[in-house]
């Protein structure tokens, strides 16, 4: 890119005293990984794309959904329609956004078998899944390597979002030490999701990573901040002094999460909100779907994409399967019910 070019794009960008043209020289020189491109994640790649991140990869397990277009901006009714994996729908809207960064789309699931390869190279990392074990995941793949991530969660009118500095703030597992059990917290199903709230809180997770990726590490605001917009409160936790000691990651140098290995069965997660269940293979996989298209297509009409093999089966239930063994069934809650008709068509 030109100077003339670099001047034209984000030049109000780079006017702001707190970026400047030098700022703006090490955002274009930088790649984030944002991991989980639903509500938050689609407003922290727009905000990244179009302040110049020069390269980005979006990383997500799930197809567009209806359900989605009240708060996820980066899709529309045709995204839905043909039921686009979320990291392809995004990159091709981001492309057209800036032709001038990298864009690169992963449609999977982080997992342990995979988070060394999916994360590695990146300068920061961005949170924006669901759920606290991809999160742990991420926590301890950036504390091994040292390299910044930023937390954030939706959930109602109220969310939070956390900065961490391996060696100079507390980790993830500092402050939260056990998992969450099943159950404790609110979902979007449960309590729903105003599209508001996933904006700010993303803002603010976007604007960590600016600061982090300009070299303006002093400006974070090194807490756990918590927003409720509709009971208009905004509470700021102090984290400085709140590192662990006895932290089994950031202390202990235990990435159990990490290294940890699955179990040889199919593993399932409900997907929030979507009567939908994603059924994990207990290994990695490397499947044909072309190959398996005319004997999967004899259990329901088969539709061969891309990225997935879609079979329409009685009962209203739709199955997708990917590449690397993963499979969404959409049209039940019943981990047990997803899981016999994963086994019934892959003998897993």
């Amino acid at each position: 890119m030109t100077g003339a070019e670099l001047d034209a794009r984000y030049a109000r960008q780079a006017r702001f005293a707190g970026i400047g043209t030098d700022g703006q020289e090490r955002l274009l020189r930088a790649r984030a990984v944002i991991v989980g491109v639903g509500a938050l994640g689609c407003a922290i790649a727009n905000h990244l794309a179009r302040a110049g991140v020069g390269s980005l990869t979006l990383i997500d397990r799930d197809i567009v959904d209806r359900s989605n277009l009240q708060r996820q901006m980066l899709f529309d009714e045709a995204d839905a329609a043909a039921g686009t994996p979320k990291a392809i729908a995004a990159a091709a809207r981001l492309a057209a956004v800036n032709g001038g960064i990298e864009i690169v789309p992963r449609v999977a699931d982080l997992n342990a078998f995979n988070a060394e390869r999916l994360l590695a190279g990146a300068d920061i990392v961005l949170d924006g899944t669901d759920n606290f074990g991809a999160r742990y995941l991420i926590n301890e793949y950036c504390v091994k390597h040292d390299v910044p991530w930023v937390y954030g969660g939706a959930v109602g009118a109220s969310g939070m979002t956390l900065t961490v500095v391996p060696g100079a703030t507390p980790c993830l597992r500092c402050l939260f030490p056990s998992m969450p059990p099943g159950g404790a917290l609110d979902t979007c199903e449960t309590a729903g999701v105003l599209a508001p709230i996933v904006d700010t809180i993303a803002s603010m997770q976007a604007i960590e990573a600016i600061k982090l990726l300009a070299g303006r590490a002093e400006a974070l605001h090194g807490s756990l901040l918590q927003i409720d917009l509709w009971q208009n409160q905004w509470q700021s936790l102090a984290v400085a002094g709140a590192r662990n000691p006895d932290c089994p990651v950031c202390a202990g140098r235990r990435f159990e999460a990490l290294e940890g290995n699955a179990e040889d069965e199919a593993a399932t997660v409900s997907l929030c909100g979507r009567n939908t269940v994603q059924v994990m293979p207990g290994r990695p996989l490397a499947l044909d779907l072309r190959a398996l298209e005319p004997r999967l297509g004899r259990a329901g009409g088969a539709e061969l994409t891309a990225y997935s093999l879609r079979l329409h089966l009685p009962g209203g239930i739709t199955f997708v399967l990917f590449e690397d063994g993963r499979a969404l069934v959409i049209g039940t809650e019943e981990a047990q019910t997803a899981r016999r008709i994963y086994a019934e068509l892959l003998g897993e």
